[in-house]
């Protein structure tokens, strides 16, 4: 497993909330020869295993996708095709689905046709092309009664699962437009393949605990309610673990990770995050930094038991966080 050292901030260019013997007293030595952390590997294996989609749940999700996609390619393009002109974006599209189930995110890319048709509007063209995708989907799904635009999105809310459809145009290079209808209209260039290779790469170069982590603290993110975007969650996520000193270590380590990427999170209230492949500046703000500040105090402690091989008081610390997905006992 590997020795640990008590001092788990060092490397991280931080000053921690607490006096460096109060640290020391986090971890402390071994008192007899029964290791310590003997429950870390089997809670965060649990906890991970919990968080995977079911096989049921992922083929509800495609099913429904698929139906959807179904129906705009009958419509747009005069196919039945299930999968042509359509992509996963967002947690489907980057492997960080968790249950319980949340949206099916897809980009369905209009014919350039369309774009041109639309384009003779007089004002905000924008919504006038999300109002007809809604109405292509009300005829498909009438008794469906929760179709609505919602931004660049047009949400169908089936009863297990609501499936997100961002209509776009396709630009070149892998990026595409999509319709804001703020201030009368326009759209906004997006490349969310470089947000896919953005995870994918550096779930690699971090010896693949990337994607756990992001899982982990969506795990988080709704249990707590924190008012923060996945989207931004993520890039933290990759940010925190490029400098972290426990990024090549293995699940035995999880506990630091989850408690050493809070500590990271507070250090980045009100600072910018840069979205891959456009290159836009995205201020984080504050609002979720007391949510962070709580989660960091209470992983502190569930690691301080955990090092003790306190197995209910670090899991009852866990739930605070997670909820009842991570195990309070192992």
């Amino acid at each position: 497993m590997g020795m640990r050292i008590p001092n788990s901030l060092a490397g991280l260019g931080m000053v921690p909330p607490y006096s460096l013997a109060q640290m020391l007293g986090m971890v402390p030595p071994p008192a007899s020869s029964v290791p310590q952390w003997m429950h870390v590997t089997s809670r965060f294996s649990q906890f991970l295993v919990n968080l995977q989609l079911t096989a049921a749940q992922d083929a509800d999700g495609r099913r429904k996708k698929a139906g959807v996609v179904s129906c705009l390619n009958s419509a747009y393009y005069g196919s039945t095709s299930e999968f042509d002109n359509s992509f996963y974006i967002g947690s489907w599209g980057k492997g960080t689905a968790i249950r319980p189930p949340r949206d099916v995110d897809v980009y369905f890319v209009l014919p350039s046709a369309a774009y041109g048709r639309f384009g003779a509007y007089g004002y905000n063209p924008q919504s006038a092309l999300l109002q007809e995708v809604k109405r292509v989907l009300q005829r498909s799904y009438p008794t469906t009664t929760n179709i609505r635009g919602d931004g660049p999105v047009v949400l169908v809310g089936f009863d297990s699962y609501s499936v997100e459809v961002v209509p776009v145009f396709f630009v070149g290079d892998f990026r595409y437009w999509v319709c804001d209808t703020k201030n009368g209209g326009s759209y906004k260039q997006t490349a969310p393949w470089a947000e896919i290779g953005h995870i994918e790469n550096a779930d690699k170069r971090n010896a693949n605990n990337l994607r756990p982590l992001i899982r982990m603290l969506k795990s988080w993110q709704a249990c707590c309610s924190v008012p923060i975007k996945s989207f931004h969650l993520e890039l933290l996520a990759v940010d925190y673990l490029d400098q972290s000193q426990w990024r090549f270590k293995n699940i035995f380590w999880y506990d630091w990770v989850v408690r050493d990427f809070f500590l990271y999170m507070i250090s980045r209230a009100n600072t910018f995050a840069t979205a891959p492949g456009t290159g836009e500046y995205m201020w984080l703000g504050e609002t979720w930094k007391s949510k962070a500040e709580s989660a960091y105090a209470r992983a502190a402690k569930a690691s301080s038991y955990e090092a003790q091989n306190m197995m209910i008081a670090a899991g009852e610390e866990w739930q605070k966080i997670f909820g009842s997905n991570i195990p309070r006992t192992v």
